[in-house]
């Protein structure tokens, strides 16, 4: 029973992530690693021996305590590339806000630049005259 119900909710995650990337929610990069993690999940579902025979062949004892490391460590993986997107993402905004304050400064000093011209000569201004 519990291989149905894990087949079903691998296939049902893996329907939402499909549903998820077509109506442009999720990226398509993200959304394939986790259509890869369903996947596993319905195909462990029809066929938990997979796991057994594993487990049997790299010398574990207690089949699930394999799928539990692994699952852990897809976790950690997913966890890990968040962050070095994050991290990049926050360089980037970071980068935008010091090059934006940059060309404000410039602005700035244009404007008064423009100003003062203005007041030491007065009839060089450009007026909304066409001669």
């Amino acid at each position: 029973m519990v291989s149905v119900i894990t087949s079903v909710i691998g296939l049902l995650v893996a329907g939402l992530i499909i549903l998820l990337i077509r109506k442009d929610r999720l990226h398509v990069t993200h959304g394939m690693g986790w259509i890869i993690v369903a996947t596993g999940f319905a195909l462990l579902g029809f066929a938990p021996r997979i796991m057994d025979q594993m487990a049997n062949y790299l010398g574990v004892e207690y089949p699930p305590v394999l799928a539990l490391t692994l699952a852990i460590s897809v976790l950690v993986v997913k966890i890990l590339l968040m962050d070095i997107q994050h991290s990049h993402l926050e360089m980037r905004n970071q980068r935008l806000v010091q090059r934006m304050a940059m060309l404000e400064t410039d602005l700035r000093r244009l404007q008064r630049s423009a100003a003062e011209d203005a007041k030491a000569d007065p009839s060089s201004s450009v007026s909304g005259d066409a001669s």
